[in-house]
């Protein structure tokens, strides 16, 4: 049985569309939530990190697709590695940008999302503390939309420990298939990053 851990993560080449992305050569994984969701502070914990991913104090502001060349090792046998790759996606709903730029970024991301061959899953960040925005809701219902057979979804939950546990509880059971994260407290990391390795590599 794998027991696969991320051992290394380089920051590889941004882009601003599909045309100039570098070669699909690798297994994708793309990390796509509302601005401020925490998701440069969730890929610096997965990946081990502290300044892999660079967070902005001005929500919206990281406007290009950022991909970083990771590699799992496998401590169940000795010497194996799998490589993967991370692609961080700008940031959703706050963008202080025109609307002509606002419709090419959006436009470049559906783009990505339905055509990138190698994308394997979509980890969709929401923040716990507000669940059920719209904005979620239409991005959950896009995603599912475009999903190849050869895709997965899956829902991370973050900042959950800014909520009660009763409010934790809950949010488990309205979203069984759920990872539920906290940075700050290193919850769900482990989970979110076995769940990623056995989808890609198997058990």
């Amino acid at each position: 049985m794998k027991n696969l851990k991320i051992v290394n993560a380089e920051f590889m080449t941004s882009a601003q569309k599909l045309d100039d992305s570098p070669s699909p050569d690798k297994a994708e994984i793309a990390f796509l939530g509302r601005s401020n969701v925490g998701k440069s502070s969730l890929l610096n914990s997965l990946t081990k990190r502290k300044s892999l991913a660079k967070s902005s104090s001005t929500p919206g502001k990281t406007q290009l697709i950022n991909y970083f060349d990771v590699t799992f090792k496998d401590y169940a046998e000795e010497g194996s590695n799998y490589y993967a790759r991370f692609v961080d996606l700008p940031g959703f709903g706050y963008a202080k940008v025109s609307k002509s730029l606002k419709k090419n970024w959006h436009q470049n991301l559906t783009d990505f999302l339905e055509q990138r061959p190698s994308l394997q899953i979509f980890v969709h960040l929401i923040d716990s503390r507000h669940s059920t925005l719209d904005i979620d809701k239409s991005v959950d219902e896009f995603l599912k939309h475009i999903k190849r057979g050869d895709q997965i979804i899956i829902n991370a939950f973050t900042k959950i420990d800014k909520l009660k546990q009763t409010d934790i509880q809950k949010l488990k059971r309205e979203y069984p298939d759920g990872i539920f994260i906290s940075n700050l407290k290193n919850k769900g990391i482990d989970k979110l990053e076995k769940k990623i390795s056995t989808y890609l590599f198997g058990e």
